[in-house]
């Protein structure tokens, strides 16, 4: 199977970035293009205290500007490589990061999604879930997870 859209999602991690290097590769192969896509998650990063014009004055256009930013030095790492590549910023108002990856994947008709994956077991997975293996349990097109090399995860984790 060729892969002509590689759907990557970025969220600026050590594990992320190694995807977007992946997704880059294969799309060098296959002649393919790549999506990076980055999901805002603005509940994450308010306390409920806010007045509703601080939110929309200050946090969203905040939170808006460090995922455009995100997105350019992915996109700029896979546009040096000679890959076509676009980018995809999408707010998440209330659904799981998951299902907005796999309906933006199907949405854009992606024939691969390539993740990073911490690759976590037993009561760390548990704990910090996964979207990752949602993504991967959930998706109508393969799912790619990559993880870090072991020397590479040692260094990012310090």
């Amino acid at each position: 199977m060729s892969y002509h859209h590689i759907l990557v999602a970025v969220d600026g991690s050590p594990t992320s970035d190694h995807a977007v290097a992946h997704a880059a590769d294969l799309a060098q192969a296959t002649g393919g293009r790549v999506r990076l896509l980055n999901v805002m998650d603005p509940i994450a990063h308010i306390s409920g205290f806010e007045q509703p014009e601080i939110y929309s004055q200050e946090i969203l256009p905040r939170l808006r500007k460090a995922g455009e930013a995100l997105l350019n030095q992915a996109r700029d790492r896979v546009a040096q490589r000679g890959v076509p590549v676009d980018t995809a910023l999408i707010e998440n108002l209330d659904a799981r990061v998951a299902q907005l990856v796999v309906e933006h994947a199907l949405a854009w008709g992606a024939d691969l999604i390539v993740l990073g994956t911490h690759g976590r077991r037993g009561l760390a997975r548990v704990l910090m879930g996964s979207d990752a293996e949602q993504v991967a349990r959930t998706s109508p097109v393969p799912v790619l997870l990559v993880r870090l090399p072991a020397a590479a995860s040692a260094t990012a984790g310090a």
